[in-house]
């Protein structure tokens, strides 16, 4: 018997221009990371207009924590699609992410001009010491809310161990995970608290394996053009197709949230590619928690500073833009892809037990991966030099103790008394940090 198409699920009682104007607002005023991106828009959409159910809502989230990628950003593309299809899911996921995106270039671009300005460089040192504060924020938070289980934590220290001493690379570990998880979802669900299935999950209607493949294949051939333009212009030794290729791959296993890939991107960025320093990475993420939209435009940062010091055939200044704005794109339009060709089938994917149980697994294993991050940036801030200490099936950092910056240490230390004694904002913290560098540079010089 035949059915009927999947439908977009436009909504009447909405117009394009109420949608466009919210998500202008809130790409604008999109502060404080995902957990306050996801509570400002269920205030917008859910309590204050009653756009989408509560019950919409939070099984959109929930999908949304499935898929690779920021979460927030995909929350917005999926509201927009449930109002205006696939229109209104371009017009509320752009609008989330432009604004915080061209804040990001002009911090890019003021960065590069810092290192030739004395007072400049003192603002951003505040900032790199109170990332680290804001990194163990992160971990906390995290820990409490995914590592509910002892199997749970176990999973985390094996993450932690795996990267810090073992040097597993990122997507591996991912992958291993979400093994893990859906081994444990079939013979023992237990061990991670996994909620049973009580019923059927539900048939999706419509010819959605027809609708996977047509949008996936359109989504696909967005993501891929500017790399093809890429290769055929300027080849694979050039800057931008390296950028390019190394953000799609992070596109792709970008599970749990910026922080959790930002180990492996450091790591790479920094060791891998010489593309920025470890210190500079930590200045990136510092800047990326000042804009409004996702924490990943930190990714801009780097193919931005990547692109400015390897710019031939063009200038510095056009070559970063370049690598900026491709680094965006790779890094988002797998977003719409996976909204755009799985939103229809969300009640489905809630209820597939292994798929939960991978999730469950991955998400513990990323407080391990934060808390690899968290040492990392430690070290390389508050330490001028750093090596590794062998020992046979791998090694671990370790600093060179005299090269202790006493300054950073105490900016780090003011920043987590400011965000754990005295519960200051993120925003409040880092400009407090930036005026104590900038302070303490002046005094030095």
């Amino acid at each position: 018997m035949p059915t009927a198409p999947i439908p977009a699920s436009p909504s009447p009682t909405v117009s394009l221009g109420e949608l466009t104007r919210l998500f202008g607002k809130i790409g604008l005023v999109s502060f404080g990371g995902p957990a306050g991106q996801i509570a400002l828009m269920h205030e917008e959409v859910v309590d204050r207009r009653q756009w989408v159910s509560e019950d919409e809502y939070l099984q959109a989230l929930n999908l949304c924590h499935l898929l690779p990628g920021p979460e927030a950003q995909q929350l917005a593309a999926w509201i927009g699609w449930r109002l205006h299809g696939t229109l209104g899911g371009l017009i509320a996921g752009l609008l989330f992410v432009i604004p915080g995106a061209l804040v990001m270039l002009g911090l890019s671009a003021l960065y590069v001009v810092s290192m030739q300005v004395d007072w400049l460089q003192g603002l951003f040192f505040g900032i790199k010491a109170a990332v680290l504060a804001i990194v163990v924020q992160a971990l906390l938070r995290i820990a409490g809310k995914a590592l509910t289980t002892p199997a749970k934590r176990a999973l985390a220290v094996v993450a932690f161990i795996a990267l810090f001493a073992l040097h597993i690379p990122f997507p591996i570990l991912i992958l291993g995970a979400a093994i893990i998880g859906a081994l444990v979802a079939w013979k023992a669900p237990a061990l991670f608290a996994l909620n049973p299935v009580l019923q059927e999950a539900t048939k999706p209607t419509g010819h959605w394996l027809v609708h996977i493949v047509k949008t996936t294949l359109i989504w696909g051939a967005i993501w891929a053009a500017p790399m093809a333009a890429i290769l055929l212009t300027l080849g694979q030794e050039h800057i931008l197709w390296k950028v390019g290729t190394f953000f799609s791959q992070l596109a792709i296993v970008t599970f749990g949230g910026a922080y959790a890939v930002l180990a492996y991107m450091a790591q790479e960025a920094v060791t891998g590619f010489g593309w920025l320093s470890a210190g500079e990475m930590a200045d990136g993420l510092g800047l990326a928690e000042t804009t409004p939209g996702p924490l990943i435009l930190v990714t801009q940062f780097v193919g931005f500073l990547a692109g400015f010091r390897a710019p031939e055939p063009f200038t510095p200044w056009t070559a970063a833009v370049l690598a900026a704005g491709l680094t965006t794109w790779v890094t988002f339009a797998p977003c719409f892809l996976w909204i755009f060709a799985l939103a229809p089938l969300m009640e489905r994917m809630r209820s597939i037990v292994w798929l939960q149980g991978s999730l469950a697994a991955i998400t513990a294993a990323v407080v391990g991966v934060i808390a690899n991050l968290s040492i990392w940036f430690a070290l390389h801030v508050l330490f001028r030099n750093v090596g590794q200490l062998d020992f046979g099936i791998g090694s671990v950092w370790w600093p060179e103790w005299p090269t202790l910056d006493l300054k950073a240490l105490a900016i780090g230390l003011g920043a987590a008394f400011m965000l754990f004694g005295l519960k200051w904002g993120i925003i409040r913290t880092l400009a407090i940090c930036a005026a104590a560098g900038l302070a303490l540079g002046t005094l030095a010089a």
